[in-house]
């Protein structure tokens, strides 16, 4: 294992750059930075559903996405380094598959909500968007592995998933949209 931090302020980031995995120092808005600090959002939002109460099934996933998200983090913050692969993805379709199955037709459209797991779950998925066109972002600047922009989009549709799934759990339901509810009472 590399270097361990033994204070965890070291001043060289007062003056708004920050170092890569490479020790190469870039400004604190760059593509880069930006991709991997919304990857570690994200990876925190997925904290957040494991911490709330799930199935031991579902807690077991996340975890290892929380493993996933580290580990693109760092394929992120070290330009070169390959840390995603096909097989990360093909593994995730696979619980997509999974948890999917079990679920009813899609009729109509979901609105974040049925539990705080599941309201925090479409919250791990619009950080997940957010995370993919960070990616992408990064990807018309500076060549990146194709498999860490199709991870974050597999991710997102697994997450939304997993938040139909939790919003059932223990007895709930989803919250649907409803295109032709009547207006608000001005009363």
């Amino acid at each position: 294992m590399g270097n361990r931090l033994t204070k965890i302020y070291t001043r060289t980031g007062d003056t708004g750059t920050t170092g890569l995995g490479d020790g190469t120092r870039v400004p604190k808005t760059s593509l880069r930075v930006t991709a991997y600090g919304t990857t570690d959002e994200l990876n925190s939002v997925v904290g957040m559903v494991i911490s709330a109460d799930i199935p031991e099934e579902i807690e077991a996933l996340l975890t290892e996405i929380q493993h996933h998200l580290f580990d693109l983090g760092g394929e992120l913050c070290i330009p070169g380094h390959v840390a995603i692969k096909a097989e990360h993805v093909t593994w995730l379709e696979h619980m997509l598959d999974k948890f999917n199955d079990d679920l009813p037709v899609l009729k109509d459209f979901i609105l974040p909500g049925g539990s705080p797991a599941a309201s925090t779950c479409h919250l791990a998925r619009t950080v997940c968007r957010r995370a993919e066109r960070c990616v992408i972002a990064l990807g018309e600047e500076e060549a990146l592995p194709p498999e860490s922009i199709t991870y974050l989009n597999r991710l997102s549709d697994l997450l939304f998933v997993i938040s139909r799934v939790l919003a059932r759990a223990n007895g709930g339901s989803e919250v649907l949209w409803q295109s032709n509810r009547p207006p608000l009472s001005q009363s």
